[in-house]
């Protein structure tokens, strides 16, 4: 059964994630902060990164309308989450094998479209940040396809702490 447990620290230092995890095994869905980076290296452990993070990067540029191969890579993204919508209620061993036959194929048609649009790029690009991001951190935005238990983001549990609004700033109008 899921849980949810928060820990609220002073900083974001990766001294907080190292000493709250102590003694825990399994995949973690994170963004791709470094500070993760030696706490999730210990045997036992491995990183998923949160498909939202890279969709984040391609949904901004979509919204200035700055790019079309953005509005393509957000295209493919939606296919792997109405995948993600029909498989949500099965077991996480149907989960996988949903995702191995229908999410697979487009996941890796994505990635070597992705190879390719990056090298139609320009350097320094807005477009290319977004793409470098995806391709930095591909082994770790599929660990879904490795596993029915991992889901494709971290937008579930980051949807419960919105409402809580810390760190804020709050003003008047």
């Amino acid at each position: 059964m899921p849980g949810v447990v928060y820990d609220f620290c002073e900083g974001r230092g990766g001294k907080y994630p190292h000493e709250f995890l102590k003694g825990w095994t399994g995949t973690l869905v994170v963004d791709a902060y470094a500070g993760y980076d030696a706490t999730m290296s210990l045997e036992g452990r491995k990183t998923a990164n949160c498909l939202a993070h890279a969709r984040r990067k391609f949904d901004e540029l979509v919204k200035a309308n700055a790019s079309t191969v953005a509005t393509q890579a957000i295209g493919r993204i939606a296919w792997l989450y109405r995948i993600e919508a029909d498989a949500r209620d099965l077991s996480c061993e149907q989960r996988l094998q949903v995702r191995q036959e229908r999410s697979k194929p487009l996941w890796e048609e994505m990635h070597a479209w992705l190879r390719l649009e990056r090298t139609r790029v320009p350097d320094g690009s807005a477009i290319a940040k977004a793409i470098d991001y995806s391709l930095n951190h591909w082994q770790a935005l599929s660990e879904f396809l490795k596993d029915g238990a991992v889901p494709v983001d971290n937008n579930w549990i980051e949807n419960q702490m919105r409402p809580w609004g810390l760190g804020r700033k709050i003003g008047c109008s």
